[in-house]
């Protein structure tokens, strides 16, 4: 069942920035979690803004893209603190955990066709 809709995600998005944002200083996370953090608010900004939904602001991938592109981030956040290795720093890797579940949580419940605008997309007569 597809509860969120596109522009209900965006506010996810913006709110998924904000966390990685902060979660750095909030938290206390050490170098690498936190510049992990860093780069995921930055690349998931920059997502949000190039997708063809509600709040996309340059409409150039598909909303559909976003959704495997999520598909796949969620997963990895589960997995990053055993590959980077900080997974025996308790908070840093419960909240990686936590991102990757609620990512992908999210991704199920989303109604990624509900929107589906690019440069991409053809115009019908």
């Amino acid at each position: 069942m597809k509860i969120i809709s596109p522009r209900n995600h965006g506010y996810l998005d913006f709110l998924t920035v904000v966390i990685f944002l902060l979660a750095p200083t909030l938290l206390g996370l050490s170098k690498i979690p936190a510049m992990l953090a860093y780069g995921l608010a930055a690349v998931h900004l920059a997502v949000t803004l190039i997708s063809g939904f509600p709040f996309g602001v340059f409409k150039i991938i598909p909303f559909t893209l976003q959704g495997w592109i999520e598909r796949i981030v969620g997963p990895v956040l589960v997995a990053i603190p055993f590959i980077l290795g900080f997974a025996d720093e308790f908070i840093a890797r419960n909240f990686y955990i936590a991102m990757g579940l609620i990512i992908i949580v999210v991704g199920l419940l989303t109604d990624y066709r509900g929107e589906n605008r690019s440069i991409f997309v053809t115009i019908k007569d």
